[in-house]
């Protein structure tokens, strides 16, 4: 047949089907026809004036209509809105409770990745849970806790950075309400050259202690978070804290930094702050499927004695999912067992006083 024999057939084939098209447009012409006798364009408007007038075009123009659409919209504004709820510490109102001795606890460790920032923002809400009056101080340049709580750092206008440098009085810093019972005292990447500006300066080990003093008698706890690392923050978490609540995590590495840690407390104790101890040692990232995580709980328990808490937390995926939304673990996954084991760990603080 050749290439010329082939397209002709196409060609024959595509004529043929484009007059059966036209056929069949006909054919539904002369059936509308059918339908409307007079067969003429006036017909169209004659139904088009004698047709009853529609009900969506009422509602549009309705006024009840517009308030009914401009409230979908302010819902959806809302929906959209997930800025974190808080108000300055000034307008935070009345507590409901007596608040008894203030205890302020620093929670170190100078490894990092132990738990710190994670025990720092779930510990509080647990205990802003429980009814009591909590504050969150975060001295980690990172800013993790901060973050935690849902707060743009962006838009903070002052930090603890201000705060120790006394530009600002930590009054005036704090946000108030970031979840039940809790208020942050937030941090900023400017916190990084805090300790460079500090050298000089006159009692600059007491910079947070001096801030902090102020505010015994409005909180129950105040738990500071501390930098991994054991520079000047630290330095002055250690002597503003009355306690230590060191989180270990359940590997060997994490064992090696401890000892470190005690040396620098007991110098801190014999010279700056000679009531400083451990308040409490809590097993962080626990494995209940692992021998090494048992292990390790031994060996921590038969060093430190009955200051190791009995509450294990445990390594689960919400807990590192939740501070990504913002939220500390009883509030984004509340049945989830890393929060019943922060609810227990709240309840045993409380009990120790």
């Amino acid at each position: 047949m050749g290439l010329f024999g082939s397209l002709k057939q196409t060609f024959t084939a595509t004529s043929t089907s484009k007059n059966d098209h036209e056929k069949q447009v006909d054919q539904v012409q002369e059936e509308e026809l059918d339908r409307d006798p007079s067969g003429s364009l006036e017909s169209f408007d004659v139904k088009n004036e004698n047709a009853e007038v529609t009900e969506r075009a009422v509602v549009v123009e309705s006024d009840d209509s517009k308030s009914a659409s401009d409230e979908i919209i302010l819902d959806d504004e809302e929906e959209e809105d997930d800025a974190p709820s808080y108000v300055p510490f000034r307008e935070k109102g009345p507590i409901g409770h007596i608040v008894g001795q203030t205890k302020i606890l620093a929670i170190i460790n100078q490894k990092g990745g132990v738990g710190k920032s994670t025990t720092a923002v779930n510990l509080a809400a647990a205990l802003g849970q429980a009814g009591k009056e909590v504050l969150i101080v975060d001295l980690d340049p990172q800013g993790n806790a901060t973050s935690g709580y849902g707060i743009d750092k962006r838009e903070i206008n002052s930090c603890v950075y201000d705060v120790l440098l006394g530009n600002v009085p930590v009054e005036d810093v704090i946000l108030a309400r970031v979840t039940k019972g809790v208020d942050i005292l937030p941090s900023t990447i400017n916190l990084a050259g805090a300790e460079v500006e500090l050298v000089n300066e006159m009692a600059r080990e007491n910079r947070l202690k001096n801030a902090l003093g102020s505010l015994r008698g409005f909180y129950d706890y105040i738990l500071i978070d501390c930098p991994p690392s054991l520079g000047l923050l630290t330095i002055n978490a250690l002597v503003a804290s009355d306690k230590l609540l060191i989180p270990i995590q359940c590997e060997f590495y994490a064992l090696e930094g401890v000892t470190k840690l005690l040396d620098s407390m007991n110098r801190v104790k014999s010279i700056l702050n000679p009531g400083l101890d451990i308040y409490g040692i809590v097993m962080t990232m626990y494995d209940s499927r692992t021998n090494l995580s048992n292990q390790v709980v031994e060996e921590v328990r038969n060093f430190f004695g009955p200051v190791v808490f009995e509450t294990l937390i445990p390594r689960t995926v919400k807990l590192s999912e939740a501070p990504s939304y913002g939220q500390p673990i009883c509030d984004y996954a509340p049945d989830n067992k890393g929060a019943l084991a922060y609810n227990d760990l709240a309840q045993e603080v409380i009990a120790r006083g």
